[in-house]
């Protein structure tokens, strides 16, 4: 795969959009024109060709950018990253995942080559090349968890699993959709999933927690969860609010095409082998209305998930000020014809 890598911004002037290909691989979360709550888990396995879901990791035409973006948000705000003292074994185990699985997804961009412990690591986008020894944290510029979030797109969490629960103890978050890692460091599950509406009733997490404490070695699982922001902005952190708050007030009729970005997270999970922990994985994709709007199906059916959203869940993901805007915007699109099942664009 050939990758032409996009010099663009996720603040500031925003020059952040979407490639044609970038758009056609976009993954839409929305199967059916409603939606409430889904675990909607299915195993991680290789996707079709071209897909988000091709790869363990995902690599696309906007790494560089999104590379350069984390680093400056973990300059402005140190406490992006956080883990605490018995996770050690938990970020080798990270580190090795990410380098052994982008080398060989990505032969041409990533390289690594191991000789006994001491293992030499090459990036070429971000021009880096590394020796070290595994498990040395000496021989490393940083922490192994640092070391490898900063070159991978996405935020991290590293999961604990004990006391029949699984506790947040580790994270490399610098593209949230307004959480806290500092809030949430330490957190069990229930703990950090409280905030979500009407999850108690439904018993989602109590499914998913379930779900989550039984996997195994080798087989990972995923699956997509969304939200809007406004403007390409990747930090949409509770600490940062004052800078992106405000945003949902600029929303008017002539600019929702350009402006309301609808937010994806392929959100995968690996059962760690040295530390018996899980990584969860949360890869944030971004298009606006206009992009989106190149294939009329997924405007169809967005604007019937989004006209129909339950008022709670709209609350919930600060959706409500542009909200009534956005679903007339993408009404024009909807002739209320029977569309199927599937997210597939057309």
């Amino acid at each position: 795969m050939s990758l032409a890598f996009k010099k663009e911004t996720f603040r500031d002037d925003y020059t952040y959009k979407n490639s044609v290909e970038a758009i056609k691989r976009f993954p839409f979360p929305f199967p059916e024109d409603t939606y409430m709550y889904s675990v909607n888990m299915e195993p991680h396995t290789k996707g079709p060709k071209g897909a988000v879901t091709e790869h363990t990791f995902d690599i696309d035409e906007h790494y560089v950018s999104e590379c350069l973006d984390k680093a400056k948000t973990l300059e402005l705000d140190p406490g992006r990253y956080a883990v605490l003292p018995h996770m050690m074994d938990a970020q080798w185990d990270f580190l090795e995942l990410t380098m052994e699985s982008l080398s060989t997804d990505y032969p041409h961009l990533f390289t690594l080559k191991k000789d006994g412990k001491n293992w030499t690591w090459e990036n070429k986008p971000l021009s880096i090349k590394k020796s070290f020894v595994f498990g040395d944290v000496s021989t490393l510029d940083m922490d192994p968890f640092e070391y490898m979030s900063r070159q991978v797109q996405g935020d991290f969490v590293l999961l604990d699993q004990r006391n029949d629960t699984l506790y947040a103890d580790a994270g490399f978050i610098t593209s949230q959709a307004d959480w806290s890692l500092n809030f949430d460091v330490g957190m069990a599950w229930h703990e950090w999933h409280g905030p979500v509406p009407q999850v108690t009733k439904l018993g989602v997490m109590d499914r998913a927690l379930k779900y989550l404490m039984s996997m195994q070695l080798g087989a990972p699982v995923r699956r997509l969860n969304w939200t809007m922001t406004i403007n390409p902005r990747l930090d949409t952190s509770p600490e940062n609010y004052p800078l992106w708050g405000g945003d949902r007030n600029t929303v008017t009729p002539e600019n929702v095409g350009k402006k309301v970005h609808l937010r994806v997270e392929l959100q995968t999970l690996f059962r760690l082998p040295r530390s018996n922990g899980l990584l969860f994985s949360i890869r944030c994709y971004l298009i606006n209305m206009e992009e989106l709007s190149t294939f009329p199906r997924w405007a169809k059916r967005f604007h019937r998930v989004f006209r129909d959203l339950h008022s709670d869940l709209a609350e919930y993901k600060g959706l409500v000020k542009f909200r009534e805007m956005t679903v007339q915007w993408l009404s024009k699109f909807d002739d209320g014809a029977d569309i199927g099942v599937g997210t597939h664009p057309e």
